[in-house]
């Protein structure tokens, strides 16, 4: 094997240069047009937008290095995409419905302490994966959140109740999710799958809200500010 046909075969210094000059004025276009979507962040992009930056990047990639693609068919088609961007932008602010076909709608994954079931599949996530999102948050049980809502992008906001709203609620930390063999009286504990909390008679009482039979003992510790 010829290392140096690998590395260099017929590429000769006019092209390097060319090559150069290629790559500096893709580079300007790229920074150019992500600049007109009007975003500070990648933080800001939706599914839709980050897209949008993949389907420049793969245009600006290829007239870098291939001499037989003149730099105007990039600049038209980047040109055309950025144009229908902004059309599905103002489509997306006009109109409700197209923006929920495009990117989703919010989905509530947790309601007055409880996980929302009808939404967790929806969500594509675990029951383990929104728990590591709540505490991540800090928080330490499902008795001091209100609401957790799944954003369109992504994201995983949380409003909390004020310290003396919290109640019992399911714990979202492995070590306290322990599987109950024996009930004691007056004391109130959360069934793993769905969050609900009640007194319980029999440690495999069926839950009336998920129809599971997995209790864990709840918490109603207020969050640590």
């Amino acid at each position: 094997m010829d290392l140096w046909t690998i590395f260099i075969h017929d590429t000769d210094w006019n092209f390097i240069g060319e090559l150069l000059l290629r790559c500096l004025i893709m580079y300007t276009m790229i920074i150019v047009f992500l600049r007109l979507t009007g975003k500070r962040g990648v933080r800001q992009l939706s599914i839709f937008e980050v897209a949008i930056i993949l389907a420049l990047g793969s245009i600006a990639g290829d007239p870098m290095f291939d001499e037989t693609l003149p730099l105007i068919q990039a600049f038209i088609v980047m040109s055309v995409i950025i144009l229908l961007y902004r059309l599905t932008t103002y489509l997306t602010m006009k109109y409700q419905p197209f923006e929920d076909l495009l990117e989703g709608k919010p989905l509530y994954i947790v309601e007055d302490g409880m996980m929302v079931l009808r939404h967790i599949a929806q969500g594509k996530m675990s029951h383990d994966e929104f728990f590591a999102e709540m505490r991540q948050q800090g928080a330490e049980h499902l008795g001091q959140i209100r609401t957790g809502l799944l954003e369109s992008d992504g994201k995983f906001s949380i409003l909390f109740y004020s310290p003396e709203e919290v109640r019992y609620g399911l714990p979202l930390f492995p070590k306290d999710q322990k599987i109950i063999k024996e009930v004691e009286p007056h004391t109130y504990y959360a069934c793993l799958h769905c969050g609900n909390v009640v007194l319980l008679s029999t440690p495999d009482e069926i839950c009336q809200r998920c129809y599971s039979c997995k209790w864990i003992l709840a918490l109603n510790t207020q969050r640590q500010t």
